[in-house]
């Protein structure tokens, strides 16, 4: 964490059953987002199956969820958004092969109260525009940066009419 931040979004991973990363790190880090004043938005961080072990999985030792079980993705997200969750975060994982599918993303905004920021496996412009349409109202794009570098440029050129 740095001061210079304007802010931070706090997950949680919901879809995982690891306590550690339910509330653990948050109880460690709670007297350090006080004394720095940052202003949080909790996030329901939602570790979906994208047919790549991530980085997610293997650091928090917990399993995603496969993203054919709709009713249970749908179940978690709801019951997050009551424990109070801001945001929902639907991650397929770092480099994953099979990016979050518009029928999940649907799936999750007609239960959805909150803002729906998807992620995991977003390497093409299309996958972003798809993703968008299907409901999402952020993207995160991480590695597939590293492979290309226009990727950002594509996907704002493609998706700043949506």
């Amino acid at each position: 964490l740095t001061p210079l931040a304007d802010g931070l979004l706090l997950p949680s991973l919901v879809s995982g059953r690891n306590p550690d990363y339910l509330i653990g790190k948050h109880v460690l880090m709670a007297p350090l987002i006080k004394k720095m004043k940052l202003p949080t938005a909790s996030m329901a961080y939602l570790l979906l199956n994208g047919e790549h072990e991530s980085s997610t999985q293997k650091v928090t030792n917990t399993t995603p969820i496969s993203m054919r079980q709709l009713t249970q993705i749908q179940h978690t997200v709801m019951a997050a958004q009551y424990m109070g969750q801001q945001l929902i975060y639907l991650e397929a994982g770092s480099g994953a092969k099979n990016s979050v599918p518009p029928q999940v993303i649907k799936a999750v905004k007609k239960v959805s109260l909150v803002p729906l920021i998807v992620g995991g496996g977003i390497d093409s412009a299309q996958k972003a525009k798809a993703a968008m349409k299907a409901g999402a109202n952020m993207i995160v794009v991480g590695n597939a940066i590293e492979k290309n570098v226009y990727l950002l440029a594509e996907i704002v050129s493609t998706t700043k009419d949506e």
